[in-house]
């Protein structure tokens, strides 16, 4: 569920930023004979030269299973879940919408009156559903890491500053033409969802989210929290492959605010999914709304995502619901089915090769496949 994208990047490593703060791919499909998932997480470290891995398996009777990989690593240990917030987002504002406060197709204008304007933009022509869905055609703002993400590792943004960033460039097109997924969508919905209810959207999402299921390790880190809690693996990071790896483990996330600041454990993730799955976060016509989608090939071949959620098939039949995410130092992918398996793998640094990403959702179909 990470968009591949084509674009040039100078002096970076190209792969490991045109992941930023995207969802994973598709789960690759298995071998026939697909090897024990300890064995595919220790080729991830000793193949792949990934620091660490963590991973938690759930299977249809509601077992949660936790593997390691690497040195120095806790068995579900805490990690930066990159853009799987978005999908909190969006269980945040579908919960607007069900409480009548939000009308999904209605146009941004009518709550975040002439924020939305540019070259090309107008948020009188932009839906609430086009944000989530990631089919607006907003700009993206992201593009300010083409030359490395490591100068910002301890800079804080503004949600603001971010919109702004995307708003200096101009439409990607018009809305409702296309898929493309763009992070300015989710820092819209997250001023949208204060703007709304005249509260935070960290403490919205905490409270219509976390702690409405009882998610006891997940968090949206406090404005200027740079740390990970304990227990956690340490997450590296380089913008130059040929460079050594820099520890990120201390890192502000407001670069990424509600398209990717939160922060989990491989466990509470597959909690969250299942939970939303099960209809415990949002109304039948809410949920309904999210899990209908649309073509998105970035990601992958039979790509669909609907409202922040990624729909892909699996290798052994059947459709498992996700996001995944990246930041630096972390990279999850992540997904749940509707018959009760959940799966969550974590590593600590972004892919530097397409073969890499491969592997690691490859474990992810391997284990949401494994029979149990």
């Amino acid at each position: 569920m990470i968009p591949v994208r084509t674009r040039r990047w100078t002096g970076a490593s190209a792969l490991a930023l045109a992941v930023l703060y995207g969802p994973s791919i598709a789960p690759a499909q298995a071998d026939a004979a697909p090897a024990p998932l300890q064995d595919v997480l220790d080729d991830l470290v000793g193949k792949d030269k990934f620091p660490a891995v963590q991973a938690s398996v759930q299977d249809r009777h509601g077992k949660m299973t936790d593997y390691t990989a690497g040195d120095d690593v806790p068995a579900d240990g805490y990690v930066r879940i990159g853009s799987n917030t978005k999908t909190f987002t969006a269980v945040t504002v579908l919960q607007l919408v069900g409480e009548g406060k939000i009308k999904l197709d209605g146009p941004v204008e009518t709550y975040l009156p002439g924020l939305l304007r540019g070259k090309g933009v107008d948020g009188r022509r932009i839906t609430v559903r086009q944000l989530l869905q990631h089919t607006s055609g907003l700009p993206e703002y992201t593009d300010f890491l083409a030359k490395g993400a490591l100068p910002y590792q301890h800079t804080y943004f503004q949600p603001r500053d971010l919109l702004d960033l995307a708003l200096k460039k101009k439409a990607q097109f018009e809305p409702g033409d296309k898929w493309v997924y763009t992070n300015t969508n989710y820092i819209v919905a997250g001023l949208l969802i204060e703007k709304v209810t005249g509260r935070p959207a960290i403490e919205e999402i905490t409270k219509r989210t976390i702690d409405r299921i009882g998610l006891a390790h997940t968090y949206f880190p406090n404005v200027g929290d740079q740390t990970l809690r304990s227990p956690h693996a340490k997450g590296y990071h380089r913008d130059d492959p040929a460079k050594p790896r820099t520890d990120v483990t201390t890192f502000e996330p407001s670069q990424a605010w509600t398209a990717g600041q939160m922060i989990s454990t491989p466990g509470d993730l597959n909690r969250f999914f299942s939970a939303l799955l099960d209809g415990k976060l949002l109304k039948p016509a809410q949920l309904k709304q999210m899990r209908t989608t649309v073509k998105a090939p970035e990601l992958g071949p039979g790509g669909r995502y609907g409202l922040g959620l990624s729909a892909v098939k699996l290798s052994c039949g059947g459709t498992a619901w996700g996001h995944g995410g990246a930041i630096p130092g972390y990279y999850t992918t992540n997904a749940a089915t509707d018959d009760g398996r959940a799966a969550a793998i974590a590593v600590t640094h972004l892919p530097e090769t397409q073969e890499a990403r491969d592997h690691v959702e490859s474990a992810l179909d391997a284990a949401l496949c494994a029979k149990s």
